[in-house]
């Protein structure tokens, strides 16, 4: 196995990843995972499918992020690591799936509508 390449996506943000055998090593933007992502949280987000898997030391990953906030970024990232283990053993999909890895999430901010200071909200009603 050389690399294996898959793209995830979450509101605006972007993941690339390139997934190859190896110890286990996740590096973001070329930095370390622990650097990138400080939070044990979004550590936790990322790890998700290899977990799921038990796969967690067999794969090195380097990956381009680009976009949106540490959340979707984090959540990008989980869903590009499932569709690569995905190619990697097509057998895998169904446990993956079932935790919602794979599924798009398309949640995004609703855009500024004219006349009103955000996208919902009313300026504030005056009789007189």
């Amino acid at each position: 196995m050389e690399y294996i390449n898959a793209i995830g996506r979450r509101k605006s943000a972007v993941a690339r990843i390139y997934m190859s055998e190896g110890t286990g090593k996740i590096t973001i933007n070329k930095v370390d995972l622990t650097k990138y992502f400080p939070s044990a949280i979004l550590q936790y987000v990322v790890k998700q499918p290899l977990q799921t898997l038990g796969v967690e030391g067999k794969y090195d990953i380097k990956a381009n992020l680009d976009g949106g906030g540490f959340t979707g970024q984090s959540q990008a990232l989980r869903m590009a690591i499932a569709r690569a283990l995905v190619k990697v053993n097509a057998e895998d999909k169904k446990a993956l799936k079932d935790q919602g890895f794979l599924t798009r999430d398309p949640r995004a901010v609703e855009r500024k509508k004219p006349g009103q200071p955000k996208a919902r909200k009313r300026f504030q009603f005056s009789k007189r």
